[in-house]
């Protein structure tokens, strides 16, 4: 249906040049890119009135005969993310029939989207060229395989590949329900603004206020073990961190534990993984060191758990339990956090080999206050972890 519906449109534009800009022809080839966006929201990208207005704008000024012009003038306006540019692409060609200008910077970036479309279990459509198919068939074994590997075991090549997937996650945070309530259509009456709307109108009710509770982002804490023998799963980990944090900026902290506790949830706010990777490094002073996870706990409770960043949220430690200091504060503070926090998950790279049990004095002593004892050794058992926290 877009195909039929494209030819007509591209030809319209190509009318406006041989009638001279005509006002009738150039208000129906307007409304024919004003359906184009609509074929786009209707494909599942959001772009409201305003960029569909910027979008007009610019068609109304540039060259409509030139596929180039009216490509980069939507990509511009209409996108608002990365992640759009694929979808924008197959409507394009889709609705006016013609391939998209080449770009040197999609070339680069294929293998990450085959591979990220493999990763994807809700992956809705197929492509239906054979190259395409084969591709991303490829894509997909090979990223099976990748992300069943242990971290720690990886070469460099596929740490590269792993640190493409990682950057593709696109994880949901849990909800909760705010403890204020907003005006709204319906729910429970609001007294004031029906008070205030009878004063308005004379002493007489004439119109209902209501107000409801609305749901919003729960948050959630990240405390990652960055001493020695983490220290293969460390970079994986701290990725994993900086896709949340970019996620939800506002509603993710993420800390360092070794010897002391380092507060990295700044740095991870970049946009770029690798400057962001850098700024963490940087912050952190103690990678690759000894383990005080109690000690380094009681910090964190102390300046910035009790003070409410615990509280109601997901706190998820990232540690293999080897505990240098003393087990018993250990003890004390995981029943502190487990009685701020909503959930306390526990992730431990080698819970998921065979043969595991969880004898080191770390683990022994966070079990009972944990909520969950999770494997996080590979991609898909991070993955399994953002399901985790996404149902807290």
């Amino acid at each position: 249906m877009l195909s039929t519906s494209c030819r007509g449109e591209w030809s319209g534009s190509r009318s406006v040049e041989g009638h001279n800009g005509g006002v009738s022809t150039a208000t129906d080839t307007l409304a024919g890119f004003a359906g184009f966006a609509t074929a786009l929201r209707t494909a599942g990208l959001t772009c409201d009135e305003h960029r569909v207005q910027a979008y007009l704008d610019a068609v109304h000024r540039l060259d409509v005969a030139a596929p180039a012009q009216v490509y980069w003038a939507g990509r511009v306006s209409l996108c608002a993310d990365p992640d759009d540019l694929p979808l924008y692409d197959r409507v394009f060609t889709a609705w006016f029939a013609t391939e998209p200008p080449h770009d040197a910077s999609r070339t680069t970036t294929r293998t990450v989207q085959a591979r990220a479309a493999a990763l994807n279990t809700d992956t809705r459509s197929a492509q239906s060229e054979d190259d395409t198919a084969e591709q991303l068939q490829v894509a997909a074994s090979d990223t099976e395989v990748l992300r069943h590997r242990d971290l720690a075991e990886l070469t460099a090549a596929e740490r590269a590949s792993l640190r493409e997937l990682i950057a593709v996650l696109r994880p949901r945070l849990p909800t909760r329900t705010s403890l204020r309530k907003r005006p709204a259509s319906n729910g429970t009456l609001d007294p004031a603004r029906t008070l205030r709307g009878m004063l308005a109108a004379g002493g007489e009710p004439v119109r209902l206020a209501y107000r409801q509770r609305v749901r919003g982002n729960r948050s959630v804490v990240l405390l990652i073990d960055v001493s020695g023998s983490m220290g293969p799963y460390a970079d994986a980990l701290l990725r994993f961190a900086h896709v949340l944090t970019r996620r939800a900026p506002n509603n993710v902290e993420v800390f360092t534990l070794g010897t002391r506790l380092t507060r990295v949830t700044r740095g991870l706010r970049r946009r770029d993984p690798e400057q962001a990777m850098l700024a963490a490094g940087r912050a952190v002073p103690d990678y690759a060191g000894g383990t005080r996870l109690g000690e380094t706990l009681r910090v964190f409770l102390d300046r910035w758990g009790q003070r409410g960043l615990a509280r109601g949220s997901v706190v998820v430690v990232f540690s293999d339990g080897w505990e240098r200091g003393d087990v018993s504060l250990l003890d004390e503070q995981l029943a502190r956090t487990a009685r701020l926090a909503h959930r306390v998950f526990w992730v431990n790279p080698h819970a998921g080999k065979d043969g595991y049990a969880p004898v080191q004095s770390g683990i022994a002593a966070a079990l009972p206050h944990l909520d969950r004892l999770l494997a996080g050794h590979s991609l898909a058992t991070l993955q399994r972890l953002l399901v985790a926290i996404r149902d807290a």
